[in-house]
């Protein structure tokens, strides 16, 4: 080879010298491609198709959209995410170059599974027969004093507590439970012990129900039945807060919530005497379903009564409530229909 062939060489082995460790320091610090992440659009999407089967909506006259399965906006909901893999450095010779780069990409996958379900009673609210403590403070019938919500302009009264006429207990924001009220419960279908919970006294009512429903091609699914009386005030507080976030003072926020979601210790709920009841057939509400006009005619006849009839809000103080449905007893149930009563003119309380 001659000098001047040898320089030539020289100088092109620096060149590929130089661009080659340029090459390979950047190969060796690039990182894999990111992770993927679902759009807000798909997420709603995965979430609409796993809700669709049990939520159903309207709105009512107030221009407010009333959402099932329970009314009063306390479906729990679970979201499940995969977490993340972190970026990985990948390293490559030179030789690697040119070479079509096979890369594994991750996608978060988040899943909103929305099941309707009853909250155990906590450690303070064990399931336990309404105590005689309860019975004598409610005796005493006084105002209570310091009302946590007296702001509002609500005064209850202790609600009477009668074990003889035990399912006539009036309790609305007249008249509260005792604070140490907890009823003795059971599972409102007999032989499904993880559905919703009644008053023992109630339960066997409720499934006797169900079953002649069922034999009738009717399925009243149990969504709501006793909640603590912690998850009742935080139901309300919630919906206390949407009105304030909405821009009315806290007072009249108080009142629009109290509509909806009674305070704690007035509700029905609360004493395991009333059951919300869904039907994934229909999304227009529940009084355009064929469950409900099932309800309309038989329910009297198993002792449940609608308690918060529609032409009955300035009595009641309460929305129309098409899927709430209380047990009074067959007698006064069927006397509360062919009346057309609601449950405070029946007792004298209206």
């Amino acid at each position: 080879m001659n000098r001047k062939n040898k320089i030539l060489f020289i100088a092109i082995a620096a060149v590929i010298s130089v661009f080659g460790g340029a090459v390979l320091g950047f190969v060796s610090t690039r990182r894999a491609m990111p992770v993927e992440t679902p759009t807000a659009a798909e997420i709603t999407s995965v979430t609409a198709a796993e809700t669709q089967s049990v939520h159903e909506s309207y709105t009512d006259e107030q221009g407010e959209t009333i959402t099932f399965p329970v009314p009063d906006g306390t479906l729990p909901v679970q979201t499940q995410t995969q977490t993340q893999p972190e970026t990985q450095t990948t390293k490559k010779s030179f030789f690697d170059l040119g070479k079509k780069e096979t890369s594994t990409v991750s996608k978060v996958i988040t899943t909103v599974k929305t099941t309707a379900s009853t909250k155990a009673p906590s450690t303070s609210e064990k399931t336990a027969a309404p105590s005689q403590t309860a019975s004598k403070t409610a005796a005493a019938a006084g105002k209570i004093p310091d009302y946590e919500y007296a702001y509002a302009g609500f005064d209850p009264s202790y609600a009477q507590i009668s074990s003889s006429n035990w399912n006539l207990l009036l309790v609305n924001r007249d008249y509260i439970l005792p604070d140490d009220y907890v009823p003795q419960l059971a599972p409102s279908i007999t032989n499904d012990q993880s559905s919703c919970k009644l008053d023992y006294r109630v339960a066997p009512h409720y499934n006797e129900m169900y079953l002649a429903a069922k034999a009738d091609g009717i399925i009243l699914t149990p969504v709501s039945g006793y909640r603590s009386l912690s998850r009742q005030r935080n139901n309300l507080n919630n919906k206390i807060a949407y009105y304030e976030n909405q821009g009315y003072d806290k007072v009249t926020a108080t009142q629009k919530a109290a509509e909806r979601i009674l305070p704690p210790g007035t509700s029905e709920h609360n004493a395991g005497m009333a059951m919300d009841i869904i039907t994934a057939d229909s999304t227009a509400g529940f009084q355009f379903t064929k469950e409900y006009k099932w309800l309309e005619e038989h329910a009297a006849d198993y002792g449940f009564i609608l308690r918060y009839p529609e032409n009955k809000q300035n009595i009641t103080k309460i929305i129309y409530e098409p899927w709430h449905w209380r047990y009074v007893g067959v007698d006064a149930a069927r006397a509360m229909k062919a009346s057309g009563q609601c449950l405070e003119e029946y007792l004298g309380k209206a």
